[in-house]
């Protein structure tokens, strides 16, 4: 079983970056399909990024697409998301997730795919 531990949230204008940090323990990250959703206050969860073990078929949503990437530091057991150029509509809780299932491409993006979930650390874009 893997615990997930999410940080590096915060308040940023727009345009700015932030980098989050999504730090796995007890099993090591590679063993695990790796997404990252977001919460904004009434909404629903949403897909923002997804990895697979091994660093292949990395997937974004449309609406961060080319403004985030994700990346893996397997020895520091740690999941990053870059996220550039920052926009009000990106205000939410993130969340990281894990699933030990090969998942296919579709399921990466469904939160119900997931078994691990950290407890999520907070975004505020805003000038």
């Amino acid at each position: 079983q893997v615990q997930l531990v999410e940080s590096g949230g915060g308040l940023v204008q727009p345009g700015g970056s932030l980098r989050l940090s999504c730090a796995a323990s007890g099993r090591t990250v590679d063993n695990y399909d790796i997404a990252w959703f977001r919460q904004a206050p009434g909404k629903d969860r949403e897909f923002v990024s997804a990895s697979r073990r091994g660093r292949a078929n990395i997937d974004y949503a449309g609406s961060v697409r080319g403004r985030f990437t994700v990346s893996r530091d397997n020895a520091e057991n740690t999941i990053y998301l870059q996220m550039n150029n920052l926009k009000p509509e990106d205000t939410a809780d993130y969340y990281c997730a894990a699933t030990s299932s090969r998942l296919i491409l579709s399921a990466m993006r469904t939160p119900n795919s997931y078994d691990y979930w950290g407890q999520g650390t907070q975004v505020t874009v805003s000038s």
